[in-house]
């Protein structure tokens, strides 16, 4: 261990609740992009397998990106900070690109023009899945180096508390990107209009990391840590394919923890990727109006806003109840450890996927189970990292979790690929065309959300 990490001072509770707040932009912007994706791309032409298949932009990005640039901010020493450049960078090119998402149409529609390109049909959509894929991979380059900065700059004991902390800012931030269009409407009779909820989306990512960047100040390295670097750095050098080797090989507890994630992540991505579409085709009835005509699509419009409203009362009540319950969390595992505390709240995730799954009709239950939900979504964003960050050697915070993220990005690209055909697949004739059997995603997310628990009662924890 280094002088430097002995010297980590314990973060106040003030000084937590700053740290996180940068985090509360990234996922404001992340719930965002989960509820409303769906809408916005079917209405330019998108299937559920091509809504799927776009969607693979955040987990092949997050594969991709964020190993890279967890090891890149691992060995970057900058005026500026390890972490912060790649902060501010994500930040302000995904806020870019989530102005730009919603309007797809009218960008290829001008472009054209300008290049005498010729007339697609599915020229916004190209656009559109261009816009989705530069929004994740943003976050992820943000991501990726915001998790780092925990181990960075908090001291060992203190991990837990830090990581539900970040849990408690991921909740604050869904709270409030999914409530206020649903507020507006139910309270002021003003429907925010998709467009507006991209803006909005767009400025809280960027102005909260900004503030990040301004009040966290990254340890500065002197001349002697440089000399002590130089030999923490010899495990960086190693090829990537190496170090992966070399961190399972560091405790057979790595390898179960990654597993956990594996099966948490197919269980959780199921709910995330096509809960608006569950809530507008099966809660709602409304139809497949990917072929529909116009004056089909137009009977629709008042019901799709209904229920996208309810689709983030849902997500907004999910993210109450882990804003309320991430910090409690944190301190029972202190208590009584990570994976006792993990194990409950998985089991009653998968309870809360069954729900929703048989009772397809009834938004009250359907907004019960969403608040259980965030019991085991706050457990999630905290616990498993918690877990694992007692095998991370120091100098290697990023390169970890880039490696770390691959056992998270990789369960999404099944979601994206096999379960949105396995959803294409099971149709059925309704009024004014088909639909689709939405509600299976949650049984199959239950199915390996209990796996996950099982795998995580096998976990030893270091005492």
């Amino acid at each position: 261990m280094s002088s430097e990490t002995n010297n980590l001072k314990p973060f106040s509770t003030m000084q937590l609740l700053n740290f996180c707040l940068g985090f509360f932009g990234l996922q404001f912007a992340w719930q965002m992009r989960i509820i409303l994706s769906g809408p916005v791309t079917e209405s330019l032409g998108a299937s559920p397998l091509l809504f799927g298949l776009i969607w693979l932009a955040g987990p092949v990005t997050g594969m991709v990106v964020q190993p890279i640039i967890g090891e890149m901010s691992d060995k970057t020493n900058t005026v500026f900070g390890k972490r912060r450049p790649y902060l501010f960078a994500g930040a302000l090119f995904a806020s870019l690109a989530l102005w730009a998402f919603p309007n797809s149409a009218i960008i290829w529609e001008k472009l054209a023009t300008i290049c005498h390109l010729p007339v697609l049909a599915f020229g916004g959509l190209i656009i559109a899945a261009i816009m989705i894929w530069i929004i994740d991979a943003c976050v992820n380059a943000a991501q990726g180096p915001y998790r780092a900065l925990v181990p960075d700059l908090v001291p060992q004991e203190q991990h837990s508390l830090a990581n539900a902390y970040l849990s408690f800012a991921i909740g604050l931030g869904s709270v409030v990107a999914a409530g206020t269009a649903p507020f507006l409407k139910y309270v002021c009779n003003y429907q925010m209009s998709i467009e507006a909820q991209f803006v909005m989306a767009a400025l809280a990512f960027s102005l909260a990391m900004l503030w990040t960047c301004i009040t966290i100040k990254e340890h500065k390295t002197t001349k002697e840590q440089n000399v002590e670097k130089k030999t923490e750095d010899n495990v960086e050098q190693a090829p990537f394919i190496k170090k992966v080797v070399d961190f399972f090989k560091s405790s057979p507890e790595v390898g179960k923890i990654c597993t956990l994630q594996l099966f948490t992540w197919i269980g959780i991505m199921s709910l995330f990727i096509f809960f608006t579409q569950y809530a507008i085709h099966t809660v709602f009835g409304v139809p497949d109006l990917t072929t529909a005509t116009q004056e089909v699509k137009d009977s629709y419009t008042a019901t799709i806003s209904q229920a996208t409203n309810f689709s983030s009362i849902c997500f907004a009540i999910q993210n109450l109840i882990c804003f309320l319950v991430s910090i409690p969390i944190g301190l029972l595992s202190t208590k009584f450890g990570n994976k006792k505390v993990h194990f409950i709240s998985l089991l009653t995730l998968a309870f809360a996927f069954v729900g929703m799954g048989l009772y397809t009709t009834n938004t009250v239950f359907i907004g019960i189970c969403m608040a259980i939900a965030g019991i085991g979504w706050a457990s999630i964003l905290a616990l498993p990292f918690a877990m694992l960050s007692q095998f991370i050697q120091k100098g290697s915070e990023g390169s970890v979790m880039g490696i770390f993220n691959i056992f998270i990005a990789g369960p999404q690209v099944l979601v994206c690929t096999l379960l949105a055909w396995f959803i294409s697949q099971c149709s059925f004739i309704v009024p004014n065309g088909i639909n689709y059997h939405w509600e299976y995603t949650f049984f199959i997310g239950a199915i390996t959300l209990v796996i996950a628990a099982v795998i995580t009662n096998l976990i030893n924890e270091n005492k």
